[in-house]
């Protein structure tokens, strides 16, 4: 066989599997839009079976005939060429899915979609008993394929590699110690002067207008409706089926417009990522995470936050931004926001108040919410916290960081999607996301000195062209440090990140 046939027959075993996982993302996609209530447990199934299907394509013997030629053929190529690195990381997911039985991927899915349904009522109603039964299931099942793939210092090591290879409690124990440090004299700072002006944000917002000025922001940014949409759902997500269906969701709060705009915004950030990925990598181990099992372009959650964290608090929630854009948003709420500057708008979207919801928080203490979570998953999986003393272990830590008293499971301890849907390990990667973001913008800034003039001009066509080559289009090919190393010159900083923090919230 010659070496392009040889890729060209892994290529092709790749590309089944991504076709079945963005089958699944359907699936998912919605039964968190519009499947009916009552098809949870059917759904489930589904979604098991697609699952399942998928973990056998790959580890299937004409899988390991066609990786064991590709592998021969790639040996002549540079080590860091797209060709090479699609048939090292198909060999990584193969070693890893060999270690984990499929009963057990299989059980994992399942369970997602019925903990998912158990999460919205038990959200609804805000009673955290209806889903501690799934919660404590998904805990015991996410302890056995830790086991599974093997860890040595903590088992929610394994965990956080399935989400940001490389990191584990150890390293993000580091990270967060540093972080720590760096915003609590930035928050005691603007928590010491006083607040501005914010009722007008509670007002009644119609969802109409809310979802046409969304999905003018989201085009405004760059997303390309031709290739994706915007649904409403409980929790904000991203799911993509390939570059060429890339979706978006939000939620419509009425009585608080903040929600929705930097939701929408958030979510665009994800979109633009996997709009962006190379056309060449489409159904290919660059456009798929094959560990995870998801059709995801990004090439770690971390990276793909530090997109979404980018767009919604660098540009959208910007001062300049709301000095261009308020007339338009005025125009859509007339009545709400007609005594309302655009400089008030943006104090007001700005401002520095400790709140339970973390998709809410304000920018110097999102953080602190990620950590809090980060420290009970680590203790859920070491045993050291029963998932019934979940609620309580929940309002100590934010009564401790935040000094606020949770009135209700809904505004804690049930308010995130994430434990739902069996993603144990992923939440550090949302300040992973901010570091990164910042990181990029310090030297996109540094690269392109008229880069802030357009960004005045709302011409934001050119961030996303600069992002597209140097993060977007690279799909999975190059690791989340060994990206920042080509674009930065240096891995994981937080300096950056702090700084910028400490420039914005010193006026």
């Amino acid at each position: 066989m010659t070496q392009q046939a040889s890729l060209v027959a892994l290529q092709e075993r790749v590309a089944a599997v991504n076709d079945v996982l963005n089958a699944t993302s359907v699936l998912t996609w919605d039964s968190r839009t519009m499947m009916p209530a009552g098809g949870a447990e059917t759904r489930g199934h589904q979604i098991a079976t697609l699952t399942r299907i998928a973990r056998d394509l790959l580890l299937a013997p004409e899988t390991e005939r066609a990786l064991e030629e590709a592998e021969r053929a790639v040996l002549e190529f540079a080590e860091d060429s797209a060709e090479r690195r699609m048939v090292q990381q198909t060999r990584h997911a193969v070693e890893h899915h060999k270690r984990v039985p499929a009963s057990l991927i299989q059980e994992r899915a399942a369970l997602r979609t019925v903990a998912q349904a158990a999460w919205i009522e038990a959200r609804s109603k805000s009673d955290f008993s209806i889903f501690s039964s799934f919660l404590a299931k998904t805990v015991e099942l996410s302890r056995a394929y830790a086991d599974c793939i093997g860890w040595n210092g903590h088992p929610y090591d394994a965990m956080v590699s399935i989400y940001e290879l490389g990191e584990t409690a150890a390293s993000l124990k580091d990270l967060f110690k540093e972080l720590r440090a760096g915003l609590l004299p930035i928050l005691d700072d603007a928590r010491s002067r006083p607040q501005p002006r914010s009722d007008f944000l509670f007002r009644d917002f119609p969802e109409e207008g809310q979802r046409a000025f969304g999905l003018s922001l989201a085009e405004r940014l760059g997303y390309d409706f031709r290739r994706g949409r915007l649904d409403t759902t409980v929790h904000p997500f991203e799911v993509s089926f390939t570059r060429n269906d890339v979706r978006i969701t939000t939620r419509y709060n009425r009585n608080y417009l903040p929600a929705s705009v930097f939701g929408t915004a958030h979510e665009t950030g994800h979109g633009l990522y996997e709009q962006g990925v190379d056309q060449a990598f489409t159904r290919t181990t660059l456009a798929t995470d094959l560990v995870g099992l998801y059709a995801v372009g990004g090439t770690s959650f971390g990276a793909h936050e530090s997109q979404s964290r980018l767009w919604e608090n660098h540009i959208v929630r910007s001062r300049t931004f709301w000095q261009l854009h308020f007339p338009e948003l005025q125009m859509h709420f007339p009545d709400q926001l007609g005594d309302v500057s655009a400089e008030e708008f943006y104090r007001a979207v700005t401002r520095v108040e400790p709140g339970f919801i973390r998709v809410e928080a304000d920018e110097l203490t999102y953080d602190l919410h990620i950590m809090l979570r980060v420290d009970i998953e680590c203790a859920l999986m070491d045993g050291s916290l029963a998932v019934n003393d979940l609620p309580e272990a929940w309002n100590a830590a934010i009564k401790r960081d935040l000094d606020l008293s949770v009135p209700n499971d809904a505004y804690g301890v049930l308010q995130d999607v994430h434990w739902s849907t069996g993603y144990i390990g992923s939440f550090p990667t949302y300040t992973i996301g901010n570091v990164m973001g910042a990181q990029l913008m310090e030297t996109l800034r540094r690269q392109k000195p008229s880069l802030d003039a357009s960004i005045t001009a709302g011409e934001y066509s050119v961030l996303a062209e600069e992002l597209r080559t140097k993060v977007w289009q690279h799909g999975r090919r190059f690791m989340r440090d060994e990206l920042l190393e080509r674009i930065t010159g240096r891995r994981l900083d937080p300096a950056p990140y702090l700084a910028y923090l400490r420039s914005k919230y010193a006026a």
